[in-house]
């Protein structure tokens, strides 16, 4: 945990931070809308004898009191996918909509690219690419347990990716949820930290860079970018915003969020950022006992 002491100064109550930190992550899924409505699953796990609390903030996101989300018959039938609960969030800040035409940037294993698409109704294009080939057949291996049949999927680097290959020339929203030091995720990964260290940091950010600035370059004027991941690292998170704020046509915009979670940085480590990083949301795991997520949405000025 000592990588975490540096985030003292930023964390209200920063002893119950570390405490859930420490503490193991319960299991959750996402109900498949593309397939069922949610009193129908919810009858399925009654059923099944698997007992379930729903989200406060989110009827599709479910809690499920079992070892083995996936072994459960509304997994294996693609009623629902387990995702972690803040996972669930960034498609939700994006908002998509039906006939809509929106880029999952770094979309593998699939969670979040799926649930944009039962956001969707199944109707209209999700582009969801990765650069890792390796990970693609999980992305498309959900796409089809769960019935997605909006999706197309890619395989390149965001960085530079190329819209060529389709008959339009912009999205109307893109996600970015990025490669990330995965701080947030120690509570399922109890050796995320192993590897953590400046160099690490300072190495992706490069990436997370190119790619929410491609994203901006690939949406139309009005159109919706959302910036996500599961760290708390001020310099993936801000900074690469304010990175993007500088160098494209954008602004960052309120959005409402049923999750207690306190606001974005305006300053780190002697670095200033635009006042308006406040409206970015920094989810920390003893607010809402999950994971820790930063989501920042984005409006596409030009």
């Amino acid at each position: 945990m000592e990588p975490l002491e540096r985030y003292r100064p930023i964390v209200d109550d920063f002893e119950a931070f570390l405490a859930a930190c420490e503490r193991p992550l319960g299991n959750a899924v996402r109900v498949n809308t593309i397939k069922v409505p949610v009193d129908r699953t919810l009858e399925a796990l009654d059923e099944d004898g698997v007992a379930y609390e729903q989200a406060d903030w989110n009827p599709r996101v479910l809690r499920l009191e079992t070892d083995s989300p996936g072994s459960t018959w509304t997994s294996f039938h693609g009623f629902t996918h387990g995702q972690e609960e803040v996972s669930a969030v960034p498609p939700v800040v994006l908002d998509p909509q039906p006939g809509e035409r929106v880029w999952d940037c770094c979309a593998a294993p699939g969670g979040k690219a799926t649930q944009i698409a039962a956001l969707m109704d199944d109707r209209g294009t999700v582009v969801a690419n990765d650069s890792n080939l390796g990970r693609i057949s999980a992305l498309r291996f959900n796409a089809e347990r769960l019935g997605a049949t909006s999706l197309a999927v890619t395989n390149a680097d965001a960085r530079n990716y190329s819209l060529s290959r389709f008959d339009f020339d912009v999205f109307d929203r893109a996600l970015v949820d990025a490669p990330c030091s995965c701080e947030g995720t120690i509570r399922k990964n109890p050796d995320a930290l192993d590897d953590w260290s400046p160099d690490h940091i300072a190495s992706v950010t490069g990436i997370q860079k190119g790619i929410l600035r491609r994203a901006i370059q690939a949406t139309r004027e009005g159109g919706t970018v959302v910036y996500s991941t599961c760290t708390f690292a001020p310099e993936e998170n801000e900074a690469v915003v304010q990175h993007a704020l500088d160098e494209e046509d954008c602004r960052v915009v309120d959005f409402a969020l049923g999750l207690d979670h306190s606001p974005g940085l305006t300053g780190w480590d002697g670095e200033t950022f635009d006042d308006s990083l406040s409206r970015a949301a920094r989810i920390y795991p003893h607010q809402n006992d999950t994971g820790g997520f930063f989501v920042a949405k984005l409006e596409v000025t030009a």
